[in-house]
């Protein structure tokens, strides 16, 4: 009886430190009609914000929010030419969605979000809303390049005809492997094959490690794009999140445990320029290090959202955590 009440005391406990966490994330970042705040990035919103919180609140079975998020996605960024959505929202702006193009990040977040909410809820109109996100996926940013398939960061401006630019953050490994298992579909296994093998030979510099943007060329040589700053940085430190979520043990992970493990915790430098080899002259924040612990096999459990965190690092510390949680199931 002593061990019964135990465990129903712990269950308890967790469930309110879940929610915690979760309703912290949403008085701080979502806003009553379902539209996430990027507190870091002028208050405006985006397509990965939006499969972000909706990932959260699915995972934590909170359909209300969930709805009200999908809702205003659905309603505000869906691009009804070709059934992806805006990438980016701007409420001052004169036109909010001035930038017709897409995210596909954000697409398949959304999409993600939408097949777990059809399993989390027995909904089939979830699933449905999943699908015709994915075959639009499919049909305006899957390409066979250089004898790779790829995923374009968007249906408009990334195929160059002599190099595409990718960006590996991106290769949301998961997401891919949850398309392939509802629909069956080759392609999904081939842009896992191909994206493992892409990120496997992204290494550059000292630190070893892919850049936010690689430019692909069309006889397969990569470098870091002209076009950004040669650096692993705010984007591509989610690349290492997405491949331990879908392959806890990967072996794609280990030049990012070297690189971090030259540095002290508290000292880990927040990006590094992999041509010039120099560091950032700060350390990483609350949710850079989130993905770091993650990485590392450091596994903490409930984040705590605090007031220094702005959107993008509390995001990033719910996602190692729901990624905690799916690897523990």
């Amino acid at each position: 009886m002593l061990v019964r009440m135990l465990v129903a005391m712990t269950v308890l406990m967790s469930s309110f430190a879940h929610a915690d966490a979760w309703e912290t994330y949403k008085s701080r970042f979502v806003q009553p009609d379902g539209r996430v705040v990027d507190t870091g990035n002028g208050n405006i919103s985006h397509t990965e914000g939006q499969g972000f919180a909706m990932l959260m609140a699915v995972s934590l079975d909170d359909r209300q929010t969930f709805d009200k998020l999908w809702q205003w996605t659905n309603t505000t960024l869906k691009n009804k030419d070709n059934g992806l959505f805006y990438w980016r929202y701007n409420p001052v702006a004169p036109n909010p969605v001035a930038d017709k193009n897409d995210a596909t990040d954000g697409d398949m977040m959304i999409a993600w979000a939408l097949l777990k909410a059809q399993k989390q809820w027995r909904d089939n109109s979830y699933g449905t809303a999943s699908d015709e996100i994915t075959r639009s996926l499919l049909k305006y940013t899957v390409i066979n390049y250089a004898g790779y398939r790829v995923m374009l960061p968007g249906a408009h401006g990334f195929n160059l005809n002599t190099h595409v630019n990718l960006n590996p953050s991106y290769f949301i490994f998961p997401a891919w492997q949850a398309f392939s298992d509802r629909s069956h579909l080759v392609v999904w296994r081939d842009l896992i094959r191909d994206g493992k093998k892409l990120v496997g030979k992204m290494g550059w510099g000292n630190a070893n490690l892919p850049t936010d943007w690689v430019a692909l060329s069309a006889d397969g040589k990569m470098k870091p794009a002209d076009e950004w700053k040669p650096r692993m940085s705010y984007d591509a430190i989610r690349i290492p999140l997405y491949i331990r979520w879908y392959e806890p043990n990967s072996p794609l992970l280990t030049p990012w445990k070297v690189w971090w493990q030259k540095s002290q915790r508290a000292q880990t430098p927040a990006w590094v320029n992999v041509l010039s080899n120099e560091t950032s002259p700060y350390p990483m924040n609350s949710g850079l290090l989130a993905v770091r612990d993650f990485t590392l096999g450091d596994n903490p459990g409930e984040p705590q959202i605090t007031p220094q965190d702005d959107y993008y690092a509390a995001s990033l510390k719910m996602l190692t955590w729901l990624a905690e949680r799916d690897i523990a199931k």
